[in-house]
């Protein structure tokens, strides 16, 4: 959706990544408008001076904000994107810091597998104990995002949590620093997109609502205890 032409527009390339990551969230969400309005007001660019830059009436975008239009098409969602990026550099970078750094702390390393893995075989891979979801170690596997989380959880909250899946939902997310594995399991059942794995790295034992809670949303949950981050990272990344 983003041209290799509006790439290169982008003083920040980082901002290149965050237009495309939010073009898919847009496109993907069953509330576009709200989701729009969400990082607009993350922007701090106000309705009218948005739409007046976008070439369209102010009650337009009000309307597919607040949800009295059907979804946007593809082509009103790149006008948005890229109008909104080009704004928010003009006025100080304000998602770029406030966002984008704050999404490099929270997450320590993010990939997508070679070819599709199977649960088990990341169970096997990282030597886990699996607390839930036995009868879903088939499930297929395309990616994985492995995170602080601390910062993910703090950081990363509201309609940023969504970037830690990247290309797709399909992947284990594995969160380290843990202390009962209620956070990151809490975390997951309030998100509209789940992941298929969680593993839980730190703590000797999970507390019993994070394993009933991905029992709910039927997602493997796995503990780590016999590997460290570094290693877990080094073995995902050559899946």
């Amino acid at each position: 959706m983003i041209t290799d032409e509006e790439r290169e527009g982008f003083r920040d390339p980082r901002y290149a990544d965050l237009a495309i990551k939010l073009s898919g969230e847009l496109v993907l969400s069953k509330e576009p408008g709200r989701l729009m309005r969400y990082w607009r007001e993350k922007a701090r660019i106000s309705q009218a001076r948005l739409a007046r830059e976008m070439g369209v009436s102010p009650s337009v975008l009000s309307d597919y904000e607040g949800g009295r239009r059907k979804s946007p098409g593809a082509l009103f969602i790149k006008r948005f994107v890229s109008t909104l990026m080009r704004l928010d550099q003009e006025s100080g970078l304000l998602i770029s810091s406030k966002i984008v750094h704050s999404d490099v702390d929270a997450i320590l390393d993010m990939g997508e597998f070679g070819k599709p893995r199977r649960s088990g075989e990341i169970v096997e891979a990282l030597s886990l104990k699996i607390l839930a979801g036995q009868d879903n170690v088939d499930r297929l596997l395309y990616g994985y995002t492995v995170l602080d989380s601390i910062r993910a959880i703090y950081a990363l909250s509201g309609y940023e949590f969504y970037r830690i899946f990247g290309s797709t939902t399909e992947r284990v997310l594995v969160f380290t620093k843990v202390g009962l594995g209620r956070s990151p399991m809490v975390a997951v059942r309030v998100s509209q997109l789940k992941p298929r794995m969680v593993v839980i790295h730190g703590p000797e034992h999970i507390d019993e609502l994070a394993v009933e809670l991905a029992k709910r949303e039927r997602v493997v949950l796995a503990l780590a205890k016999d590997i460290s981050v570094q290693e877990m990272m080094a073995k995902l990344k050559s899946l």
